[in-house]
């Protein structure tokens, strides 16, 4: 049972490392993940875009709920609306866009890339049902904010036994 626990516990911590950043992509995440340092020599430039067409960038999402919604945020700083695509199907939501430097064309030797540039993409299957032709997505202060309504759930009726 103790090895069960501590499993579960390794599990959660993950989650929690997974779901720190914005977009991740990052050494520290998962060993699993095969990733390329930020600092890049001039000579070598073929392993990062390699690894950036591989892997897009998972955008990090807040769900919560109150008595009458269901709440999704993300941040989605420096993204355009209009570069931005928001879906929902049978209670799985799916938030993806892309997020532009601008025109670096011009750089000849990086020193460090930390930041993600490129597409990013989050499917989820909403934990609550939801009204889903009553949702609202706002984009404000680089934070996307998509309110749902949930569906109430009838209470259970007491079946008398005759």
């Amino acid at each position: 049972m103790e090895d069960i626990m501590a499993r579960k516990q390794n599990d959660d911590l993950l989650i929690e490392d997974e779901l720190a950043a914005a977009f991740l992509n990052d050494d520290s995440v998962s060993d699993d993940q095969t990733s390329v340092s930020p600092i890049q020599s001039s000579g070598d430039d073929t392993a990062w875009g390699e690894a950036e067409d591989d892997f897009p960038g998972q955008l990090a999402v807040d769900v919560y709920e109150t008595e009458e919604q269901l709440i999704v945020k993300a941040r989605t700083a420096g993204v355009n609306k209009e570069d931005l695509d928001v879906s929902i199907s049978d209670g799985i939501l799916t938030i993806s866009g892309t997020l532009s430097s601008g025109d670096d064309s011009h750089a000849t030797n990086w020193h460090i890339q930390e930041c993600y540039w490129g597409e990013f993409s989050r499917t989820l299957a909403l934990p609550v049902a939801v009204k889903e032709d009553e949702v609202a997505a706002i984009l404000k202060d680089g934070v996307l904010s998509i309110t749902f309504s949930k569906v109430k759930q009838e209470q259970a009726k007491k079946i008398t036994i005759q």
